[in-house]
């Protein structure tokens, strides 16, 4: 039997509380956590993990969706503290969990940085600096679009490139649940596109939101949002409609997520 937990983690980062969602996947032999959260969250996960009974020290796998710090945080420290764990993640994404790249996210830091009001400066360069001191860690296996793993009763790779260009959301057949990871996040009910200004390619997260309907989901749960509640095939379509291109009708809302 397999089960799906939500590990919802309220924090308080840069003055405000926030809450992120990482999800633990069970079936008779493996322990799957998706994503991990920021550095230093071991004993915050641990503590949500307990809240389901279920110890990280029985973990086997862990599936970083992309390299954003809010997701991969934690990874290196995980792996050291469970050498057990088996790390996941797109064939994309490799280089940069693993540093051997320099991270998307910290080359657009950078690239804005002039463009910056002086007043907004402090705050880029404390976030610069926690972009550079995110550690790497070794992806021990890379999956690719459409491929599906093994475990939990099969879990299919869903490629959504866009917020990152190896980011992958996950879709769990045999509950029709789709695990979105940043694909699209909830916002006071409503799904829209996270962080859609720093989104790396914009185009590409509209095609991946477009890629979702081919899906046949009765569950989504994001990690900024947790579970939606409502027809989930209306609000993706809902969420292209306010994607449209200039001169029919959309206006891009503003988001906050990485």
């Amino acid at each position: 039997m397999v089960k799906c937990h939500l590990l919802a983690i309220d924090f308080e980062y840069n003055g405000q509380k926030q809450r992120i969602v990482p999800i633990l996947l069970l079936d008779e032999s493996e322990r799957i956590l998706i994503d991990c959260g920021y550095p230093d969250f071991i004993p915050l996960l641990e503590e949500a993990a307990g809240k389901h009974g279920v110890t990280l020290h029985s973990m086997t796998k862990l599936i970083a969706t992309h390299h954003d710090l809010d997701h991969m945080g934690s990874l290196a420290n995980l792996k050291r503290t469970y050498p057990q764990i088996e790390i996941v993640a797109h064939e994309l994404e490799k280089p940069y969990v693993e540093g051997t790249s320099k991270s998307l996210r910290l080359e657009q830091a950078e690239a804005t940085w002039d463009a910056l009001p002086a007043e907004a400066k402090p705050a880029a360069e404390q976030f610069i600096r926690l972009l550079q001191s995110i550690e790497p860690a070794v992806v021990d296996r890379t999956v690719s679009d459409g491929e599906v793993l093994p475990w939990c009763g099969g879990i299919e790779i869903v490629h959504t490139p866009g917020h990152m260009p190896g980011h992958i959301s996950l879709y769990l057949p045999s509950s029709k649940t789709l695990l979105a990871a940043d694909a699209v996040v909830i916002e006071e009910g409503r799904l829209n596109l996270a962080n859609p200004q720093y989104t790396l390619d914009l185009k590409e997260a509209i095609r991946s939101v477009e890629r979702l309907l081919d899906y046949d989901i009765e569950q989504l749960i994001c990690y900024h949002g947790g579970l939606y509640q409502g027809n989930v095939r209306q609000a993706l379509l809902q969420v292209l409609e306010r994607y449209k291109p200039k001169g029919s009708g959309g206006t891009p809302p503003s988001g906050r997520f990485l």
